[in-house]
């Protein structure tokens, strides 16, 4: 996304550790800008110059947040949760700026609805493998017919919000006074 928006990058991935748990008093917008700002604040302790962009991905549905599925029994939970039911898709984006330490903190939300898919779709799906590694066990980007966008943007569903992200680079560009990210508060 970030090649097809004509942004120049290279990838360095955040320390394992550094995405760690939900906390069970976060929503949802405060666990992904969290989740983003500790990746940022990680990659950044490790460069020495450069802007950083960090996100991270959330589904939510009924008030329950769906990560990464474990395996695929976990899979089968969420999206069996899913079907048939309207959802939530929350990115926080975390833009930090080394070495000056400028960072900008920001929340996307994409409203979904899934289709009310039968065992034998949920079973194919399941047995494609394609929900490895995507929040809320699904991939928007697999054009799977089943998920619907009510509101808001695809690329957000995807994992990054490419509409929102270029006004932010574009604030970002203009904020002036340094930010200690440690008085940073993530949005409610």
């Amino acid at each position: 996304m970030l090649e097809a928006a004509g942004l120049p990058f290279s990838v360095i991935l955040p320390d394992e550790g550094a995405e760690c748990g939900i906390c069970s008093r976060e929503t949802p917008p405060e666990l992904v800008a969290r989740l983003a700002m500790q990746k940022g604040a990680n990659v950044a302790s490790r460069t020495a110059e450069g802007t950083i962009l960090a996100a991270d991905t959330v589904a939510e549905c009924m008030g329950q947040i769906l990560g990464k599925p474990a395996d695929r029994q976990h899979a089968e939970q969420m999206l069996r949760l899913l079907r048939g039911r309207p959802q939530s898709v929350y990115t926080g984006v975390c833009l930090w700026s080394r070495p000056d330490n400028r960072m900008l903190l920001d929340v996307s939300r994409s409203k979904l609805r899934m289709a009310s898919i039968n065992d034998q779709q949920l079973a194919s799906y399941l047995d494609s493998g394609l929900w490895e590694g995507k929040a809320g066990a699904f991939g928007y980007q697999d054009e799977i017919d089943w998920i619907e966008l009510v509101e808001g943007s695809e690329s957000n569903v995807v994992g990054l919000p490419i509409e929102r992200l270029m006004v932010l680079i574009e604030q970002f560009d203009q904020l002036a006074s340094i930010v200690d990210p440690h008085e940073v508060k993530p949005p409610r």
